[in-house]
């Protein structure tokens, strides 16, 4: 029987737009796949910010857009910095036991150098070690600090411009997702393509191939024409058609009150333990919130050499949900613990039929019978009938958190009707 190729691709599709379509497309004609699979953000997204539009409208998208089966990457791992965004990615891709190769894109397109830098990263030489303590005593950023060791340690060996590429934020993800596969053991074969059009944080309209991020302010300023020609065709009716309904588009700036009220009624010692609470950051927290009521002036307020706009936004989001550093460090050391699928087409539903014979963590369609998965594992268990892998306490702990953000994410759709509880147990896988 000739070996199945199955493409894996690690999105959040914030919304999909031209970029991502040409991404897809040109990922497919390097692999030739036999499926196309994808592990994509949920309701909350990698830069510590509510999705634009919600998670199900992105997986009716990209299936229509040619992605087979949606999985949803865990919320504990979706909000988290691009090491535990990867590890959380690469674990849902590799724990399917299907997925053959990664194609991510990147700025460079340079893999060999992205392999090399994250051998170094991976392994820890004491070299290295020792200079990335140094420039963090200094009181650089983590990115930073890693750039500079990592300059430091290929001095003379590799041009400095290569080891420059890390300042890229898809470059950046892709060197957390070759370390990842090297954590996993994964059999998985990485690839990169060249990133296509603007800057990923580049909010300037650029044509067909404008970012994610322009596109979102275009949405803010109800600029529908410029939308029109950044995105797919069916990128735009389903985001009208969401608009139309009162479920998007949904800010950061709509969280404003809810977070910096929760805020106000905290103090230090209510924050210690929250995952990302160090380094003094839980001051700056506590008393930015007493002054001001604007989101983003309390960013500005919190942001230091140190602390990054993404990194105070990330954590902001684990003291709002109460996510405890003990809790993050387990998920990261054990990687996921389920496969959530949000959507499949006829031919995902093929590869699921393969999948589940393969599989040693739960494949979850019915996100309501989460408990019953539970207990015919552990008859599947008592009885020596399959060996399963998971660990069941960070698996309720992980899946539940999924539910508290799409219970919190729907809130805020204008229209309140979409807004009934715990609506991952209620609506239905989507069909493409």
């Amino acid at each position: 029987m000739l070996r199945l190729k199955v493409l894996g691709v690690i999105v959040e599709y914030n919304p999909f737009h031209n970029g991502h379509y040409y991404h897809l497309q040109k990922a497919k004609e390097l692999i030739n796949p036999d499926y196309t699979v994808a592990v994509m953000s949920g309701n909350f997204v990698q830069r510590g910010e509510p999705a634009i539009i919600d998670k199900f409208s992105r997986t009716e998208i990209a299936l229509k857009k040619g992605i087979d089966i949606v999985f949803e990457l865990p919320f504990l791992y979706s909000i988290q910095d691009a090491n535990g965004f990867a590890l959380g990615s690469i674990g849902v891709l590799d724990r399917t036991n299907v997925v053959t190769d990664l194609v991510f894109g990147s700025e460079s397109s340079d893999i060999k150098t992205l392999d090399l830098i994250s051998e170094v990263i991976f392994n820890q030489p004491e070299e290295y070690k020792n200079l990335l303590k140094k420039f963090l005593k200094e009181g650089h950023s983590f990115p930073n600090a890693r750039k500079y060791a990592l300059l430091d340690y290929f001095e003379n060996k590799i041009d400095k411009e290569k080891i420059l590429i890390i300042e890229k934020s898809n470059d950046i993800l892709g060197l957390e997702y070759l370390k990842a596969l090297k954590s996993y053991n994964s059999k998985i074969i990485p690839h990169t393509i060249k990133r296509q059009g603007a800057n990923y944080n580049d909010e300037d309209f650029k044509g067909i191939f404008s970012s994610a991020t322009a596109i979102r302010k275009l949405w803010k300023e109800k600029k529908y024409e410029l939308i029109k020609q950044s995105v797919p065709k069916e990128t735009y009716e389903i985001i009208m058609r969401e608009e139309k309904l009162g479920k998007a588009p949904i800010f950061l700036k709509d969280f404003e009150i809810s977070l910096l009220s929760y805020l106000r009624t905290l103090d230090r010692d209510n924050i210690k333990g929250i995952f990302g609470v160090n380094e003094g950051i839980e001051q700056r927290i506590i008393e930015a919130a007493k002054e001001t009521a604007s989101i983003e002036e309390f960013y500005s307020l919190v942001k230091a050499k140190r602390f990054t706009y993404t990194r105070i936004k990330r954590t902001l989001l684990n003291i709002y949900f109460k996510i405890e550093s003990d809790l993050i460090n387990q998920m990261n050391k054990n990687g996921p613990q389920y496969l959530r699928v949000l959507g499949f087409n006829e031919k995902g539903q093929e590869l699921l039929s393969i999948m589940k014979k393969k599989v040693n963590y739960p494949i979850i369609t019915t996100p309501s019978n989460y408990i019953s998965i539970i207990k015919n594992i552990e008859k599947d268990v008592k009885n020596k009938r399959k060996e399963w892998k998971l660990n069941k306490e960070l698996y309720f702990k992980s899946i539940e958190y999924d539910f508290k953000a799409t219970n919190v994410y729907s809130l805020y759709y204008k229209n309140k009707e979409y807004s009934k509880y715990e609506l991952d147990k209620k609506i239905q896988i989507i069909r493409g």
